[in-house]
């Protein structure tokens, strides 16, 4: 009979870094360039209270994520021709601040680290130096075939580390 084993952590909190880190996040913190998107807060993005709703910081996180994947030559179609895409296994978002409509705000993550089939990716949304949200997302490479995760090759891991697309800002 297999015994199963509790799995074991082996990322950081999100808020384990400063206020302002993600602007110069340490070696050991990352394993790719730092990828930044500004972008302006609109009418849509506003929930009933009148600020951005949770909805609309977890599609920031999830868009700036495919804009650095394609700033580093890894777009859905070349995803598709490896016979695999990443999908979102986990969310951890910290929201800290309120962003309004109008408001400018940069988005920036990077690759925090890699396992067999998932990585940890670390996203910072910032208007000005505050923060207004911090977040821990995990991705599982699945096959497009079966549906079950998948090894990640070392061209996709390689790419990332390379940096194409690295701190470009609006690229993707």
């Amino acid at each position: 009979m297999r015994r199963s084993r509790p799995l074991a952590r082996q990322r950081s909190s999100p808020l384990n870094e400063p206020n302002d880190s993600f602007r110069g996040v340490s070696e050991p913190a990352r394993l790719s360039d730092v990828f930044r998107r500004t972008m302006v807060v609109t009418e849509v993005d506003i929930d009933e209270l009148g600020h951005a709703s949770n909805i609309a910081y977890l599609r920031w996180v999830q868009e700036v994520a495919k804009g650095h994947s394609a700033a580093v030559g890894l777009g859905y179609p070349q995803y598709q021709a490896l016979g695999s895409v990443f999908v979102v296994r986990r969310h951890e978002i910290d929201y800290l601040r309120s962003a309004l409509a109008g408001d400018t705000v940069e988005l920036a993550t990077w690759v925090e680290s890699w396992s067999a089939a998932t990585s940890v990716r670390q996203t910072r949304i910032v208007r000005g130096d505050a923060d207004l949200a911090r977040a821990a997302t995990t991705w599982a490479l699945i096959n497009t075939a079966s549906g079950r995760p998948r090894r990640i090759p070392e061209l996709v891991k390689s790419a990332f580390a390379r940096g194409e697309g690295g701190d470009a800002g609006a690229a993707g």
